[in-house]
């Protein structure tokens, strides 16, 4: 009877360990498997994380965009406005930092897999490339005053595939060094030309590429000049964080009231018009912008 009794008091203090509804659970942590992260380069530092959204996440993210997007705009490198340019043919749109569970869930994920703090990434920008859209070869990391004085440089890049791409649409390093040990991903006869032109990546719902554009001394690494190839066939979708080296929420030029003169400035942020149109939206210390507060620079 001791011996029962026993056993029964080890089952319900297991299942009292299980149950969700105990008060004293505590929220689930992001989990990461190293060994799904394969080493593409190392010069750039590049990394391939297979696997690393669910199909959930990548709907959820999609979904979210469609009804957003808008052509896609570069920063230009002397005065770090944005603006449109046959550079990069996309289009896209952002989506801010805790929108909903899900999207934090892929936060915490990117912070668990980079170790790099999560107050240091922009906001997800999703970007969908149709047939001959491209990105061709640039640096992640800014040339302009403007851009660096929020957050600094930006580090890192992970870029998550949404979608299958049939032809087409590689993420392509033409200056990278190749590596005698890292896998091979995809072979030649199943990348397009641009793709050849270098350590490629080629898009695979799910995975996620991870590279640093600045080196370990914060130099910046002329080698992670990348470019994102055009679509031959199908339709390519993918979701980015680029991540700094401080924080990108910090207040940034805290004179004045901080508050938002226009109801939209929430959507307009949300959108990614903080980063677009930045005269606009966040101003300057002598001429405050019009949507600070949604910004976080104040």
């Amino acid at each position: 009877m001791i011996r029962f009794t026993f056993r029964v008091s080890l089952f319900l203090l297991f299942f009292l360990l299980l149950s969700p509804s105990r008060s004293f659970s505590v929220s689930p942590r992001p989990v990461v498997y190293p060994n799904r992260s394969k080493q593409l380069s190392w010069r750039p530092r590049a990394f391939i994380y297979e696997g690393f959204l669910t199909d959930e996440e990548c709907d959820h993210l999609i979904s979210i965009a469609k009804s957003e997007l808008k052509r896609s705009a570069v920063a230009d490198n002397l005065s770090g406005k944005s603006k449109l340019s046959t550079v990069r043919t996309s289009s896209g749109m952002f989506i801010s930092k805790g929108k909903d569970p899900i999207i934090v869930g892929i936060e915490d994920k990117i912070a668990a897999w980079t170790f790099l703090p999560k107050e240091n990434g922009e906001d997800i920008q999703v970007l969908r490339y149709e047939h001959g859209q491209k990105y061709d070869p640039h640096y992640d990391y800014f040339s302009d005053k403007v851009n660096i004085a929020r957050g600094g440089h930006r580090i890192a890049t992970v870029l998550m595939y949404l979608s299958d791409v049939a032809k087409g649409g590689e993420t392509v390093f033409p200056r990278a060094e190749k590596s005698q040990h890292r896998g091979e991903r995809a072979e030649d006869d199943d990348l397009s030309e641009c793709g050849r032109q270098g350590i490629a990546v080629k898009p695979r719902r799910g995975d996620a590429l991870l590279f640093f554009s600045l080196h370990p001394d914060a130099t910046t690494d002329e080698n992670s000049l990348h470019a994102g190839c055009p679509v031959i066939e199908g339709e390519k979708w993918s979701a980015t964080k680029w991540i700094h080296v401080d924080s990108f929420d910090k207040t940034v030029g805290s004179q004045g009231n901080c508050t938002d003169e226009n109801e939209s400035c929430q959507r307009w942020a949300a959108l990614g018009e903080c980063t677009r149109n930045p005269e606009y939206m966040v101003g300057t210390a002598e001429l405050p912008g019009y949507c600070r507060r949604s910004c976080n620079v104040c």
